[in-house]
């Protein structure tokens, strides 16, 4: 298997996964935090006069997890907000090597976000960050957002690869793909 086909055989895996992730992980997610809305809102809050004491640090922290889990899914379906406005009048070469510096310049932002991510969850219980009614620590969140930016870098990572192979990024097509 030559190195262009263990690239895009690479990136196949990583983008399965990504699907399956989000869409079990983001869907559960979503599920969790209607129902805790609706029995919330409409039965404790407005039937019974008696709302759930820390559901807004649950629902707040559930869509933390939901954000880290849309990170690297939204880089793979370009989802991405990118500016082209010059792209038009560049050479091949020009616009290809400015693209692979810009993703060298994401991976580099990326690995000191999640390494500046993970610092701050091993800090979390030592300064109290927790929520406000639960006092649930910002700790396991923090690790979670920092493992989802590092695979965002490994992401960007593979597609620098594939772009100095001469191959085109391909985004993930969400609709009609089978996963």
């Amino acid at each position: 298997m030559s190195s262009s086909q263990s690239s895009n055989g690479l990136m196949a895996i990583v983008d399965r996964v990504l699907l399956w992730v989000s869409l079990i992980g983001g869907g559960s997610a979503l599920v969790f935090m209607t129902g805790l809305s609706v029995w919330n809102v409409l039965v404790m809050r407005k039937a019974l006069n008696a709302p759930i004491t820390g559901a807004e640090d649950i629902l707040i922290l559930v869509l933390v997890v939901i954000v880290a889990l849309s990170i690297p899914l939204g880089a793979r379906t370009g989802a991405h907000i990118e500016i082209e406005v010059l792209e038009s009048r560049m050479s091949a070469a020009f616009a290809k090597w400015s693209m692979i510096l810009m993703k060298v310049l994401g991976v580099a932002l990326l690995i000191i976000m999640a390494w500046r991510l993970w610092h701050a969850g091993q800090s979390a219980s030592r300064f109290g960050e927790t929520t406000q009614q639960l006092l649930i620590s910002y700790e396991p969140f923090y690790y979670v957002l920092a493992a989802s930016v590092a695979l965002y870098a490994v992401v960007l990572v593979i597609e620098i690869g594939q772009l100095l192979r001469n191959k085109e990024n391909v985004n993930i097509r969400l609709n009609g793909d089978a996963l």
